[in-house]
């Protein structure tokens, strides 16, 4: 089943007098499950499409539908509610809150949703656990690792039990040691039916994913669902 798909997908960018065509006529579909690694070089528009997916931008025309529901019609409001329900976003440099404890940045996504209390601290304890960091509870991010600070960033992500999960560079900012537990951390939740789409430069980050797209001038140039064989 489909949970992604781009129809006719257009994003157009102002630069002075020259129009930039970031995405040109994408079209694009991506099953439930699937681990997918977006590549190609700066300026290809990887990011754009990821914001795009991520309900971060809007397209100047073309259908994207989540889920079966075309979201480019929703008002802004409709879209972050999407957005906290259905998305999870892990990214290079964290995004972390700095003067929130882990627990705390981890808890942020079921407080803007409004879920109760003890709902959350529930949640919150069983991500801590679940992610090797009951001892870093009331750390802030300046008082974690690196390695750290991307784990309470996935247990964030992922507190919502999102569909989706969006990782723009996520081994960016660390070693390789430590960005091999994170892709580790990212596959088993993939394994446990999450969709992961990962954008990349790191070569050996995306031949891990089952399936490579690869970006120039805003269009898909390869895409290895379709590859021959």
């Amino acid at each position: 089943m489909a949970l992604i798909e781009l129809k006719g997908i257009e994003r157009v960018f102002q630069l002075g007098d020259a129009a930039v065509h970031a995405l040109a006529g994408l079209d694009l579909r991506i099953d439930n499950g699937e681990y997918v690694a977006v590549m190609g070089p700066s300026g290809s528009g990887k990011s754009t499409l990821l914001n795009l997916l991520g309900l971060l931008d809007r397209p100047n025309s073309g259908t994207y539908r989540l889920e079966g529901r075309d979201v480019t019609t929703l008002s802004a409001d409709e879209q972050a509610r999407v957005r906290s329900e259905r998305i999870g976003f892990v990214f290079q440099s964290f995004h972390l809150v700095p003067r929130l404890t882990a627990a705390e940045n981890i808890a942020l996504p079921m407080m803007l949703a409004g879920i109760p209390a003890r709902e959350r601290n529930a949640r919150v304890a069983r991500a801590l656990a679940g992610f090797g960091l009951e001892n870093r509870a009331d750390h802030r991010p300046d008082q974690l690792s690196g390695g750290q600070r991307q784990r309470v960033a996935i247990a964030r992500a992922t507190i919502m039990q999102p569909a989706l999960i969006l990782a723009d560079e996520p081994t960016g900012n660390l070693d390789r040691h430590t960005g091999d537990e994170v892709v580790n951390l990212l596959e088993s939740l993939n394994a446990g039916g999450v969709t992961l789409i990962v954008v990349t430069h790191d070569q050996a980050m995306g031949a891990r994913a089952r399936r490579r797209i690869v970006m120039e001038d805003g269009r898909i140039d390869h895409d290895s669902s379709h590859a021959p064989g």
